[in-house]
């Protein structure tokens, strides 16, 4: 488990590209028969990737997070964007389909990860936030996330959005967790730009074809960055910075936040003539 340090929007407006990439890009979490995380001070977020492939992986224990297992005193939501699998935990099995989310309360010790297919192995997004209570472990497939269509072709922004952990959806203490695919065409994401001072945020794009990439702009609204990214990375958020990004061909990202409320709609929106 590797850590990542806040920084403030001075620090960042002096960073080159490099110093930039190793803050805020996370850029190998899925490796085949490994687990990978990173554990972000902003928020106490923690987020992983998990790929098993024959042999089922149980969830480790790490010492950066000064516990006796790793949901003492976490939540975690857990979404699948690879082939088939299940999460076995605390000796219940749930099937995992692809987009299949997962949340996991406060307490559940015992939890393995397993894939139907080594040659189309499942692959697990994890992201984790502290927890002051316990709600119950809940799976919600792709369809019981009652989807949603926005935006247009026009704009090129025509996406569906799947919320699994919020408000009216999965209860938890502080997760909020869904995911965004765009139609065929449609290339821009959270667009026009807002930030959520309230929370902190993880983009994972996903379901980006070789040979593709995603321009993620980041940054306070008068001073933004850029970052390239490719396939299965992740971009760490802070409360003051925009979030939105636009490919080269139409993509997927996981979205998943952690802070002061779970307020899905709590967003403070930019004008374009107000980006710099």
């Amino acid at each position: 488990m590797k850590q990542r340090y806040e920084t403030s929007p001075n620090e960042v407006e002096r960073m080159n590209t490099a110093e930039l990439r190793s803050n805020f890009l996370v850029e190998k979490l899925f490796d085949k028969g490994k687990a990978n995380f990173v554990y972000s001070h902003y928020d106490r977020m923690v987020m992983g990737g998990i790929t098993p492939t024959t042999k089922a992986m149980n969830l480790s224990n790490y010492e950066a997070l000064k516990s006796n297992f790793f949901l003492e005193r976490r939540e975690v939501g857990i979404i699948n964007i690879g082939g088939k699998g299940s999460i076995v935990s605390d000796k219940k099995n749930y099937s995992m389909e692809k987009l299949s989310c997962l949340y996991l309360g406060k307490g559940t010790k015992k939890i393995t990860f397993k894939s139907n297919s080594k040659t189309k192995p499942a692959q697990y997004f994890l992201f984790s936030a502290p927890a002051h209570t316990t709600y119950p472990n809940t799976l919600f497939t792709k369809e019981k996330a009652a989807p949603f269509t926005l935006g247009s072709s026009e704009t090129s922004n025509h996406r569906t959005i799947y919320k699994y952990i919020h408000g009216e959806g999965i209860e938890s203490c502080q997760v909020v967790m869904g995911l965004t695919v765009l139609q065929d065409g449609s290339v821009w994401n959270t667009m026009p730009a807002h930030t959520h001072d309230r929370r902190s945020e993880v983009y994972l794009y996903f379901d980006v074809p070789k040979n593709h990439g995603i321009m993620h702009f980041m940054g306070k609204p008068q001073e933004t960055r850029h970052l390239w990214t490719q396939n299965n990375q992740a971009i760490i958020s802070p409360p003051w910075s925009i979030h939105a990004g636009s490919g080269t061909t139409s993509y997927s990202f996981i979205w998943a936040m952690a802070g002061e409320n779970q307020d899905f709609a709590d967003m403070d929106f930019i004008e374009l003539k107000d980006i710099r």
